[in-house]
């Protein structure tokens, strides 16, 4: 059982910055691949960014593309997420994924593939 918890939320003006962390509990953290993903009121769970266990590959959002940063430290059981350049339509409660396994490309994106879920964290980006 894995149990996941993000922090690092927050209101931040137009153009600022935030790094949320996910610190997870339980063993071989490297091979699971952690994913983030974000939900807008009224809208479905979409997908943010990737990095896969053990070759940690990164994958983004083309909307995150060039403004979001995924990285893992797995001597700290922990994933983040750094985001510049906010913007209002990045407000969204952004939720922690693990998989135990590997995923491929296809896979990566879908909310399906992911076992374990974080509570999430809220961000609001102020015009």
């Amino acid at each position: 059982q894995v149990q996941l918890v993000e922090s690092g939320g927050g209101l931040v003006q137009a153009g600022g910055s935030l790094r949320l962390s996910c610190a997870a509990s339980g063993r071989a953290f490297g091979s699971y691949t952690m994913a983030w993903f974000c939900q807008a009121p009224g809208k479905e769970r979409e997908f943010v960014a990737v990095s896969r266990g053990l070759d940690e590959t990164t994958y983004y959002a083309d909307s995150k593309k060039g403004r979001f940063t995924i990285s893992r430290d797995n001597a700290k059981n922990t994933v983040y997420l750094q985001m510049n350049s906010l913007q209002p339509e990045d407000t969204a409660v952004y939720y922690c994924a693990a998989a135990p396994a590997l995923l491929s490309t296809s896979r990566i994106t879908n909310t399906r593939e992911y076992r374990y879920w974080g509570p999430g964290t809220q961000v609001t980006v102020s015009a």
